[in-house]
């Protein structure tokens, strides 16, 4: 798992640089990898910075991708070596096959940078052409396997795993297969729309300030495109990083922020109020689609008829409800959902 660090505020006004990022890999011997020959290895790594990155939409990347390593000088690829495929996550809910093995993250939040696993263990780390710099995180697969299917949350990244290579949890490898065959094959889909814990999280990454903007947001149920942050009446964009916070070099202020948040499939809400607490989670009021089910739905009811009687007492006369105030919107935390508008494809 890489990570970045956040410089020091400056001292004379000055803008800080960009963040270091410091390599966490996870233990290899945690599971069993297959090497890679070193030339691939060059042009997966090319292509991986080709690839879908903050607010570009990952199906309109490929294709850039591919075109960028086919251009790339003969002496990077070995003579009949196939191209690598271009980083993008998986999405749309099509089918795809491949294999599984397991590993135990022993609780760690893995290279997405979650606080911690989640709670059900259930969770999955992709190789880079499927990670995608970070762009699968926080989605959502179903994996089927030899006992049945599973739905794991996108966690972390398996640098070794080819495309394909799923990293199941071993409480999940365990739902589709038993655990002593190692590795068995699968195939698996992305879950468009999930069901959503709650409403958006955002958490400041440590070291952050009004000059230096880092923030991971959670909950979002579908793999994101786009995190932007309003400032000065106009929305700026933040950067994705690998390691899946959205970062504005320069900052962005010291706050309170308005942050917009666009998934892979169009849909768009603001949350407000987000202070500047690093290391922090704050829970919004925005769910990133849906209703909340908590809400109870209202239900109509026919109205009970009077019995009549042969000398109906004089009914005293009802007041007329005051009409119902609603209650002042929480300053903190506020959601504002806009219309989907999903970026156009050049």
């Amino acid at each position: 798992m890489t990570d970045g660090t956040a410089p020091h505020p400056p001292t004379t006004g000055a803008a800080p640089g960009p963040a270091t990022p410091d390599d966490r890999r996870r233990t290899a011997g945690r599971r069993r990898r297959l090497a890679a020959a070193g030339l691939v290895t060059v042009a997966a790594a090319v292509a991986v910075t080709l690839a879908v990155r903050g607010g570009a939409a990952p199906a309109c990347a490929a294709p850039a991708g591919r075109a960028a390593v086919a251009a790339l000088p003969p002496a990077v690829l070995p003579p009949g070596a196939a191209l690598p495929v271009a980083a993008a996550p998986p999405v749309g809910g099509a089918t795809h096959s491949g294999k599984a093995t397991f590993y135990d993250s022993e609780g760690a939040g893995g290279n997405c940078s979650r606080p911690a696993a989640p709670a059900d263990r259930m969770y999955v780390a992709l190789g880079p052409s499927e990670y995608a710099s970070g762009a699968s995180c926080g989605g959502f697969l179903d994996v089927t396997g030899p006992r049945g299917t599973v739905r794991v949350l996108v966690m972390d990244q398996c640098p070794e795993c080819a495309p394909g290579h799923l990293d199941l949890s071993a409480e999940a490898f365990a739902r589709i297969a038993d655990p002593v065959q190692g590795v068995v094959k699968v195939s698996y889909r992305a879950v468009v729309n999930p069901r959503l814990p709650g409403p958006l999280t955002f958490r400041m990454k440590e070291g952050s300030s009004q000059w230096w903007f880092a923030v991971l947001v959670g909950d979002h149920g579908n793999p994101l495109r786009s995190v932007e942050v309003r400032q000065n009446g106009s929305w700026r964009a933040a950067q994705r990083q690998d390691y899946n916070y959205w970062l504005i070099p320069s900052g962005a202020g010291p706050g309170p922020y308005e942050i917009r948040v666009t998934d892979v499939y169009g849909h768009r809400v603001t949350g407000t109020g987000v202070r500047m607490l690093p290391g922090q989670v704050q829970r919004s009021k925005t769910r990133m689609y849906g209703a909340d089910p908590a809400t109870p739905r209202p239900t109509s009811k026919k109205p009970t008829p009077t019995p009549r009687t042969s000398t109906p007492a004089a009914l005293p006369q009802q007041s007329t409800p005051a009409a119902l105030t609603p209650p002042p919107a929480d300053p903190v935390m506020q959601a504002a959902a806009a219309p989907p508008t999903p970026a156009p494809c050049s």
